[in-house]
């Protein structure tokens, strides 16, 4: 659904400004843009000083809220419907100031809490998440982005199903959660701290769920 246009305002008449005046409009509209939507699914939530996309297709968000901390963490409820790898975009919407105040800047320390609905039909017996700063490129060590790799015994990555996790580093930043289920129909929440000490305006998560193999 695209969202109402002001009142008194008209797309057609930006593209016949002169070249910077239009600029500035399409600038003073983005806000609009970026929500605009395919059918009726909303494309793009905003929280704290970050937005969350289901852009890449595959899955559907369906809500958001908190600023990121771990008393107000960023909450992201979704819908997969298969068991294939999907990709969240997400985007910073404020300054980026490292260990800055969360909610005013994207300040690289992210307490996130998934909630995602299983849709696809099938029982997920695992689930990954992988962060990505470049798209469909490993996050290697250097780039500062990971599942708060500095912490060799975090206490913050728990499952409402899944009983244990694994995290890789090299070469990719993954976080394997196992020895559990999530059955059709069911949502399953997950909670982890991802850290990016080198914050950047744009990264991602694919989010993989698991079927038996046998």
């Amino acid at each position: 659904m695209r969202p109402p246009e002001p009142s008194g305002f008209s797309l057609s008449r930006f593209f016949s400004m002169p070249g910077q005046a239009c600029r500035v409009a399409l600038l003073l509209l983005s806000p609009l843009v970026a929500t605009e939507a395919h059918g009726e699914q909303l494309k793009v939530w905003a929280t704290g000083a970050y937005s969350f996309s289901d852009e890449l297709g595959g899955f559907h968000i369906t809500g958001v809220s908190g600023i990121g901390t771990k008393d107000d963490p960023i909450v992201i409820t979704e819908e997969l419907n298969s068991a294939t790898p999907v990709t969240l975009t997400i985007r910073t919407t404020k300054p980026i100031e490292a260990f800055g105040r969360a909610g005013d800047v994207a300040n690289g320390i992210m307490y996130m809490r998934i909630e995602v609905l299983n849709n696809s039909g099938q029982a997920w017996v695992e689930f990954q998440f992988e962060l990505q700063e470049i798209l469909n490129q490993p996050s290697v060590f250097g780039d500062g982005l990971s599942f708060d790799q500095r912490n060799k015994t975090p206490d913050n990555i728990v499952s409402s199903s899944f009983a244990d996790f694994d995290r890789d580093f090299e070469p990719y930043d993954r976080l394997l959660f196992k020895n559990g289920k999530i059955d059709p129909l069911l949502t399953g929440r997950f909670e982890f701290l991802i850290t990016d000490y080198t914050p950047r305006w744009t990264f991602y998560m694919v989010q993989d769920p698991r079927i038996p193999t046998g």
